[in-house]
């Protein structure tokens, strides 16, 4: 018998592997177009004499639409199927990324106004992305594998700053900070035909054969990128309103808002931090800012690997998602650690071990996988990105004022470390049981 069972593990095909090996190189570079400001931030602010909090505002730009667009974008993923609604985001995140390198025709000022529109645009058009990742991996992972598979697709915003903060800064410091964009959006325009012809459902997939099929049915997958016909329609408002009456979807909501302040201070004023802050180069800081990110990207695969071990050993899917999120936000407040040392060793050490712990406790969209509705997953999916990434808005334009209040970054620091606090405490308090929510009918 056990020379038969691990016959038929070998004989199973992989396609899930490829499908989530897809979505984390796509999410790596919905992060880096969302993130590529941070690196010609300084240069373009020195250019146009942006003052923080002016800056603040257009970092915050992406996360206003990005917001705004959640629940849409989510039921449009459930009215049309992941597939071809996310890749038009892919084509027009990626052509709102190019266009952004061309702002200086508007003069001046219609530059900041333009760049402005333009990062609304990207935010709209990157709405799907996220509730379509996790609407992939319910169907295409069973739950025991659901944990590290959502783990990898949510490590590439810790990948985006390894791989592109590097190379965006040795371009705008080389050629400036419009080509940077311009580079950027090319990239994302041609892996929109990559992306057409790899993703499949499980039940389309050319690749995929009758063990492997049977694996994550029984497993629990789902199955489905789309709703079925029947559920095709109208946003269900009556839905919405029982998510939101929910008391572990609450607490999971305002931890991830929490969790996601920590994301976007690395992504919108860490390295114009290390430059004003710390005295560093441009191409230095975009150097320097991809420690802490790799630490992140190591931490975020740690992390699903912990929590499926756990989930394994213990039975306990309560205990392998809250496991790992509390003590990567303890980790996470060693960020205020930076305000009371000077050597730059010391400053990136402790913001590598912050992004490692970050990395370690971002599970919420396995958490989304494990709790959303079976008929609304891309609407639910879309919800919890809506409070998290309310963060997006606040996050940019909080430190802004901070920075332009105070004259240095010390209370910025401070802000994101009580962030992560409330994160583990949310955890900790308001999020009982975690398990899939059964709707009653609209």
């Amino acid at each position: 018998m056990a020379i038969s069972t691990a016959y038929a593990a070998q004989a199973r095909s992989r396609a899930r592997y490829w499908i989530v090996f897809v979505i984390f190189a796509v999410t790596v570079l919905n992060y880096a177009d969302r993130a590529i400001i941070s690196i010609a931030g300084a240069p373009l602010a020195k250019e146009y004499a942006i003052d923080p909090v002016a800056m603040g505002y257009i970092l915050s730009a992406f996360s206003w639409s990005y917001v705004a667009a959640q629940i849409p974008g989510g039921w449009l993923l459930d009215r049309y199927g992941t597939k071809w609604v996310y890749a038009a985001g892919i084509f027009f995140w990626s052509l709102f990324t190019f266009m952004q390198g061309w702002v200086g025709f508007f003069g001046a000022g219609g530059a900041i106004i333009a760049l402005f529109a333009f990062r609304f645009m990207v935010g709209i058009a990157e709405a799907p992305s996220f509730p379509g990742n996790a609407r992939i991996v319910a169907a295409w992972f069973p739950t025991a594998e659901r944990g590290k598979a959502s783990a990898i697709f949510n490590s590439a915003q810790y990948f985006a700053p390894v791989l592109f903060a590097p190379l965006t800064a040795w371009v705008t410091q080389e050629f400036g900070w419009r080509y940077a964009f311009m580079f950027m959006g090319v990239i994302g325009i041609a892996f929109v035909a990559i992306w057409a012809k790899v993703i499949h459902g499980p039940k389309d997939h050319p690749g995929i054969n009758e063990a492997e099929l049977n694996h994550i049915r029984e497993g629990g997958a789902l199955m489905e990128m789309g709703a079925s016909p029947k559920d095709k329609g109208a946003p269900a408002w009556g839905y919405i309103k029982q998510l939101l009456s929910n008391r572990m979807l609450l607490g999971i909501y305002l931890a991830q808002y929490c969790i996601n302040v920590i994301t976007y201070f690395f992504l919108t004023w860490f390295p114009i931090y290390l430059v004003k802050e710390r005295g560093m180069t441009i191409l230095k800081a975009g150097m320097v800012a991809s420690l802490p990110a790799l630490c992140g990207f190591i931490g975020g695969v740690l992390g699903g690997v912990i929590s499926d071990a756990i989930l394994r050993r213990t039975g306990s899917l309560t205990l392998a998602r809250k496991i790992p999120i509390i003590g990567g936000m303890l980790l996470s407040m060693t960020i205020i650690g930076c305000n009371y040392v000077q050597t730059e060793a010391f400053v990136v050490g402790l913001m590598a071990l912050a992004f490692f712990g970050k990395g370690i406790g971002a599970l919420g969209w396995a958490v989304v996988s494990d709790t959303s509705p079976k008929q609304i997953g891309g609407l639910s999916g879309g919800l919890f990105n809506t409070f998290g990434n309310m963060a997006g808005i606040t996050t940019p334009i909080v430190i802004g004022y901070i920075v332009q209040g105070t004259g240095s970054f010390n209370g910025a620091l401070l802000f994101v470390g009580i962030n992560a606090f409330i994160a583990m405490a949310a955890y900790l308090v308001m999020v009982g049981e975690i398990k899939r929510v059964e709707l009653k009918d609209a």
